[in-house]
């Protein structure tokens, strides 16, 4: 399946929400979803009330959608989380998700969005305990230093940015070090610290059906 190349507003607008795709700039008030309520597409007069299997679709879509993955992406992540009998399966999926490099890189304001962490990683502004990783999906683990290259940090557009969210609260779960360009993880995300608009059961109950 090839990934989405669109706008991302026509994929707030078809979930009915914001989902801050594009970071800060869904603040805005040119923000699409905030002049037309309707989803992408023709104008339906009619809409039938939504099935179980339709709800537990959008909600498993949304969340795919949030953190910017494939669908054979995320089948990979729930199937890793299923491997687990510790903690239910939802909640070890976000865990994973929010554990991936690009994630992380957006967690600790190093990037504006999922996407631009993503593009980061990708072409290798990112380093791991000062080892380059390209792979946007590689899972972080406790005590691992994520940091951002000084010639990139020291760019005008990184720069002020990194001087725009320097006093911006972080995830209980990572911790920013002294020279401002590089974090860890101190522990494992809980579900509790993490503000998702779904309900990751339904997901679960999606792929079980």
């Amino acid at each position: 399946m090839a990934r989405y190349r669109g706008p991302d507003c026509r994929i707030c607008r078809r979930e009915g929400e914001k989902l801050f795709l594009k970071g800060e700039k869904c603040l805005s008030s040119r923000c699409i979803l905030i002049k037309r309520g309707s989803p992408p597409g023709q104008v339906v007069l009619r809409r039938s009330s939504p099935t179980a299997y339709g709800i537990r679709l959008r909600v498993k879509q949304k969340l795919k959608r949030i953190y910017g993955l494939l669908e054979s992406q995320f089948r990979r992540f729930f199937d890793l989380a299923g491997r687990q009998r510790t903690i239910p399966h939802g909640e070890k999926l976000i865990e994973l998700l929010e554990r991936r490099l690009d994630n992380v890189v957006y967690r600790m304001n190093f990037a504006p969005s999922r996407d631009s962490a993503k593009q980061m990683v990708t072409h290798g502004h990112i380093t791991v305990n000062d080892g380059k990783v390209y792979s946007p999906s590689y899972i972080v683990k406790i005590g691992e230093v994520i940091k951002l290259k000084s010639d990139i940090a020291r760019t005008p557009q990184v720069e002020q940015y990194l001087e725009l969210t320097r006093n911006r609260n972080l995830p209980p779960w990572i911790e920013l070090l002294s020279d401002g360009i590089s974090g860890t993880v101190v522990e494992l995300p809980k579900r509790s610290m993490i503000e998702l608009p779904v309900d990751e059961r339904l997901v679960v109950e999606f792929y079980s059906r």
